[in-house]
C-alpha cells in the first residue's frame, strides 16, 4: 500500500511534461531503451496524448511528496469477436529511482484495480519493460504468472496480495518501533545504572571523611 505522501491519479494534459521526464529515465535505465520509446521529448509527449486520449487507454501518474514518483499506461481489452471478458493490459509501469521502495508501484496498481472493478475485468496482464529485472520480480511477488509474452494475475488475487503487503509493511513498521523502544529502555536503564554508582560513590567518600 502507497506510504503518506503519495498520491496516485488519472493523467490530465498538464502532467504530460512530467510523464516524459519518467519515460526517459526508465528509457535511460532499459538495456534495450531504443526499443521502449523514442528519445525526442516532442514526439514523446505526443505519443502520450495519443494513448490517454484513445478510448480504452488509461495514462496514469504517482505523486510522492509532490514530486512526479512513477506512471502506469494500461489499456481495456474487450468484449470482442473472441472473447466476452474485459481484461485490463498493463503496457508500461515504472517508479523513478529516487522513489523506490516506497510503496510507489503498490499505489499504482491497487488504483488501477479501482477501474478493473468499474471495467468488470476479472484478469490484469502485464508486459514487464525490456532489461527490467526488477519490475520482473515485483510482478512475480504479487502473483502474476507467466502467459505467452505477458504475465497475468487475477483482480481478486491481486487485491489480495497488495492488501497483504500492506499489512506487512505496518507489522515491519511496528517492529522497527517496538525495536526503538526497547533500545531507549535499555540506555535509560543504563545510565540509571550509572547514576546511582555516581551517588553510592558520594555517600561512600562523605563517609570517609566524616570518619
Amino acid at each position: 500500500m502507497a506510504r503518506p505522501g503519495t498520491e496516485v491519479r488519472l493523467a490530465v494534459p498538464a502532467d504530460i511534461p512530467e510523464l516524459v521526464e519518467l519515460c526517459l529515465e526508465a528509457r535511460a535505465e532499459s538495456t534495450v531503451g531504443s526499443q521502449l520509446c523514442t528519445p525526442d521529448p516532442g514526439v514523446l509527449a505526443s505519443q502520450l496524448r495519443a494513448f490517454s486520449s484513445s478510448g480504452e487507454g488509461r495514462l496514469m501518474v504517482a505523486h510522492h511528496e509532490g514530486a512526479p514518483a512513477g506512471l502506469l499506461l494500461a489499456r481495456l481489452v474487450g468484449p470482442g469477436p473472441f472473447t466476452d471478458e474485459t481484461t485490463l493490459h498493463v503496457e508500461a509501469i515504472f517508479v523513478g529511482a529516487q522513489h523506490r521502495r516506497r510503496g510507489v508501484g503498490h499505489a499504482l496498481l491497487a488504483e488501477l484495480l479501482t477501474l478493473a472493478d468499474v471495467a468488470g475485468a476479472r484478469y490484469v496482464y502485464a508486459i514487464p519493460l525490456p532489461g527490467a529485472r526488477g519490475m520482473q520480480r515485483f510482478l512475480a511477488r504479487l502473483g502474476f504468472a507467466p502467459a505467452a509474452a505477458h504475465r497475468v494475475a487475477t483482480v481478486a488475487s491481486l487485491q489480495r496480495r497488495l492488501s497483504g503487503a500492506g499489512r506487512s509493511s505496518a507489522r515491519v513498521r511496528g517492529l522497527e518501533s517496538l525495536i526503538a523502544r526497547r533500545r531507549v529502555a535499555r540506555e535509560e536503564a543504563s545510565t540509571g545504572e550509572i547514576e546511582a554508582a555516581r551517588v553510592l560513590e558520594g555517600v561512600t567518600d562523605a563517609r570517609e571523611t566524616a570518619v
